[in-house]
């Protein structure tokens, strides 16, 4: 079937159409949009496909969906504008500004651990029942009640849910407002971009629907679960509680990922719930309109960008959660908020910098080309890191493009 596929691209930029086109026709896409700016201009906007399973829901160029951890990305913005505001030092324990925190041996845990990932946070102390995460209080005491799971600093491992509680708690107590409020009023409303942590009721008719993949069958296995085990479409996962990391080779990954059940991921509560590392709903042209901002030079100082894209990892550092749950690779570098491009998902660059999202979500910056990306979709596909093939193809057609206009900068 024939997916008609809306928007334009400017001269140059067709590759990147055509690519779009291809993952309707070849790679499961449901529905999706894409854009990118190259200086502060828009070069690619389009949008296709469906925004429900049952395809009786367009999906138009006012489309929002879930981007999952694409969202953090935002959530950072928000930490590094106090941070350039002097509100802010990333140096400081996060005591200084959420006393409650420093219980269970945390008072010296100082504000960038929680951005950099190290803050052995990944998820509360003992398992939360399914709709906790949408009660903010009771979340974030839970937290700062937990006793890390590892010694803070020694390790990385992604926060990939409770990070937007610890980072947008922070924010909260330093501005007396929400995560997703700050960011509507300081970054989002002022750009007119279409990005929304806590969607309002009003704006859930647009919201597209997640579907899962097109195969959620487990992989085949010759052995039986343990019986602490459950077989599950990402292997063999142990059941809670998890007592420690060295329980089960995915106990990292269980704990990031099952002690604050997220819920059901189309229905009311959860979009119009703040989870600042996970519930964004977006446009990729709201999303890319920000990322635009980080390219030119505008909203954080140039001492900022750089800041928030300097390696925080040590060496070639595993990251404990992501070696279990990405294909790139076992090391991961991670920035201050962001996810840096040491595997070239952002193109050329090494030095551009963004945030994946569950099922393949994706956007980034990259100030040296002057150019910004997003790409949102809801068919959930592979990797959490920008190396979703939809979105690979896509990149590289946006860069093919630029090189028509002249060199580029990066590998």
């Amino acid at each position: 079937m024939t997916v008609r596929v809306h928007g334009t691209c400017a001269p140059g930029f067709e590759g990147v159409r055509a690519e779009f086109e291809r993952s309707f026709a070849e790679r499961d896409e449901l529905g999706a949009a894409v854009a990118a700016t190259v200086g502060g201009e828009p070069v690619v906007d389009l949008w296709g496909g469906d925004a429900d399973r049952t395809g009786t829901r367009p999906w138009e160029r006012d489309t929002l969906v879930n981007v999952y951890s694409t969202t953090k990305g935002m959530t950072s913005l928000c930490a590094h504008l106090l941070v350039d505001r002097g509100e802010l030092d990333l140096d400081a324990p996060v005591a200084r500004y959420w006393p409650e925190f420093a219980d269970a041996g945390k008072a010296d845990i100082p504000v960038r651990w929680l951005l950099s990932h190290r803050a052995g946070l990944i998820a509360p102390g003992e398992p939360m029942a399914p709709g906790a995460v949408y009660d903010w209080e009771k979340v974030t005491e839970a937290l700062a009640a937990t006793r890390p799971w590892w010694r803070p600093g020694t390790a990385q491992g992604y926060h990939a849910v409770t990070f937007g509680f610890l980072v947008g708690e922070v924010v909260r107590r330093i501005t007396g407002v929400s995560l997703g409020t700050f960011l509507r009023t300081e970054v989002t409303g002022p750009l007119g971009a279409d990005v929304h942590v806590g969607t309002q009721e009003s704006e859930h008719g647009r919201c597209a629907d997640m579907a899962p993949p097109l195969s959620r069958e487990a992989p085949p296995s010759s052995t039986p679960p343990s019986p602490s085990s459950s077989r599950t479409v990402f292997g063999d996962v142990p059941r809670p509680p998890v007592t420690g990391l060295s329980d089960h080779p995915m106990a990292p990954a269980t704990l990031a990922l099952q002690y604050l059940p997220l819920g059901d991921v189309n229905a009311a509560a959860y979009r119009c719930a703040e989870i600042p590392a996970a519930n964004g709903h977006a446009t990729a042209r709201g999303i890319a309109a920000v990322y635009a901002e980080l390219a030119c030079g505008r909203l954080l100082s140039s001492g900022a960008v750089e800041r928030l894209r300097t390696c925080q990892s040590d060496g070639d550092e595993p990251d404990l959660v992501l070696r279990t749950g990405t294909s790139l690779a076992d090391t991961w570098p991670w920035g201050l908020g962001y996810m840096l491009n040491q595997y070239g998902q952002a193109g050329p660059n090494p030095r551009a910098f963004g945030h994946g999202g569950a099922g393949g979500s994706y956007a980034f910056a990259d100030p040296e080309n002057g150019v910004s990306y997003a790409y949102t979709m809801n068919r959930m596909g592979a990797g959490t890191s920008g190396e979703d093939l939809r979105s690979v193809h896509l990149v590289g057609a946006l860069y093919e493009g630029l090189r028509e206009r002249g060199p580029v900068h990066g590998r």
